[in-house]
């Protein structure tokens, strides 16, 4: 047999800033090494997991030295369940390695727009407004476990990085309000002392597969509990249980999903009790959330983000206005007062639906919305039938724009357009090709994810001035 070969470790590694994907960042030896779980100023030992010519990544075998800047982390898991990255900085700190990242990322793609200090959060901890969770029979131990003789059993937590069919037990978690920990340890134990069998996902057996509990800043809650089948005695035991237990639930339901996958959005939930609904509530709006809606998992920091979408969008009252990407349709309701029409765009049926009943809980009827994948629906004919847009917001998934629909917005040539983006590598490449006709006048990091190294970033684009000029004869 073939021996494993031994990967080497790297003694006293003094680590000097942060790179992307919250890596520090040092150079032994002029080479530049990546490591998770160090800080700028740690001294630490680094087992090379990754060796190339100019680069390498390792991992944190032991820390010599920490950095003055460390403070205790927060939450016991940290550092196993990978949900968080930062607790181990002051906010502070979190929020200047954030900015110096967006600096760097957008000058190295030669977007030359000033970048402007990045919006921090009034809240650190306790932050979030939906978080999921995964039943498995297959529990994730740490070597400190195994060494005190702890056996696996049951858990209702996070998958583990590079385990796809372990979980870990997750006990308390402080990205949401401590509501949520009283749900979920609750209802891992009542399912334990009553024998309902968790999922295993090699073997596609168990009933309970997911749960996921939204909370609003109304004080609202939604409990979504995912089955592998219907099981009214046990759906029965559990609502009875969640009822008299947990008053502060709103609704609860329950999601069969007979599927090999997790997803969700094309599943249609029972309702248990309650309206099977959430509200959320964003400066003067309200925003109906059901259980596949996507909405922005920071209540708290969402108006602060949208606020930027409307300062960048300098709005007269008399715009058309083209929401791409446009979810529950919560930006372009929140620009509402200032346009003339909103033609909104979705891929999600379920989200449109919840778009076209937020206009009307908000009494706007200048606002429609139309559902299909976008670059398939903003073709030429689309622009045409529901008028020239003068302000185009596009608000992508992680991966970015699509390269026809950046072909479809050079085409159409709006005036303005606002791209909001989670993810500034994929922003700043689709930037690069808006350029041929477009200036970028303004960047705004927002930091929507406090722990984590997720920067969310607004860019303001106008047409070049030469794109604007009528052809000579």
């Amino acid at each position: 047999m073939r021996k494993k070969k031994i990967k080497p470790v790297i003694t006293d590694v003094v680590f000097t800033g942060y790179a992307a994907l919250g890596k520090a960042i040092a150079r032994p030896e002029g080479k530049v090494l990546f490591a998770d779980g160090v800080v700028p100023g740690d001294i630490a030992d680094i087992q090379i997991t990754k060796n190339k010519k100019d680069w390498a990544e390792g991992r944190l075998v032991q820390l010599k030295q920490a950095s003055p800047d460390r403070i205790p982390p927060l939450c016991k898991h940290f550092g196993t369940c990978g949900g968080c990255q930062w607790q181990m900085l002051p906010y502070s700190k979190q929020l200047e390695y954030k900015q110096a990242e967006a600096e760097g990322l957008f000058r190295k793609q030669k977007i030359e727009a000033p970048v402007l200090p990045i919006i921090g959060s009034d809240l650190s901890y306790e932050y979030r407004n939906k978080l999921e969770f995964t039943f498995s029979d297959r529990e994730f131990l740490t070597q400190e476990d195994f060494k005190s003789g702890v056996k696996a059993g049951d858990a209702l937590g996070y998958h583990i990085s590079g385990f796809y069919d372990k979980v870990l037990n997750i006990t308390e978690c402080h990205l949401m309000n401590p509501v949520n920990d009283r749900i979920r340890n609750g209802i891992r134990d009542f399912a334990i002392r009553n024998k309902m069998p968790f999922y295993n996902v090699k073997i596609h057996e168990g009933w309970l597969r997911n749960m996921v509990i939204r909370y609003s800043t109304l004080g609202q809650c939604m409990v979504n509990i995912v089955i592998s089948k219907k099981h009214p005695d046990w759906q029965q035991q559990i609502e009875d249980f969640l009822h008299s237990q947990f008053p502060g639930i709103t609704t609860l339901l329950f999601t069969e999903n007979t599927k090999l996958n997790d997803s969700l959005y094309d599943l249609e939930p029972e309702i248990a009790y309650g309206p099977g609904v959430i509200y959320e509530q964003l400066g003067t709006l309200q925003f109906k959330i059901s259980p596949q809606s996507f909405f922005q998992t920071n209540s708290f920091q969402a108006r602060k983000l949208y606020d930027v979408v409307k300062d960048f969008a300098g709005l007269q009252g008399t715009e058309t206005v083209y929401d791409l990407y446009c979810g529950t349709g919560s930006i372009g309701l929140y620009l509402a007062d200032n346009a003339r029409q909103i033609i909104g765009v979705e891929t999600i049926l379920n989200a449109i639906k919840d778009a076209e009943e937020n206009a009307a809980l908000n009494h706007i009827s200048h606002a429609r919305f139309f559902s299909g994948d976008v670059i398939r629906v903003c073709d030429e004919r689309f622009f045409e039938a529901h008028g020239k847009p003068d302000l185009v917001i596009v608000d992508p998934p992680r991966a970015g724009l699509h390269e026809s629909l950046i072909n479809q917005l050079l085409a159409i040539q709006a005036p303005r357009i606002v791209y909001v983006s989670c993810n500034i590598g994929t922003q700043a490449r689709d930037l690069q090709l808006l350029g041929k006709k477009y200036d970028v006048l303004r960047l705004q990091p927002v930091d929507m994810f406090p722990q984590t190294y997720h920067i969310e970033c607004v860019a303001e684009l106008t047409l070049k001035a030469q794109d604007t000029l009528p052809e000579m004869p």
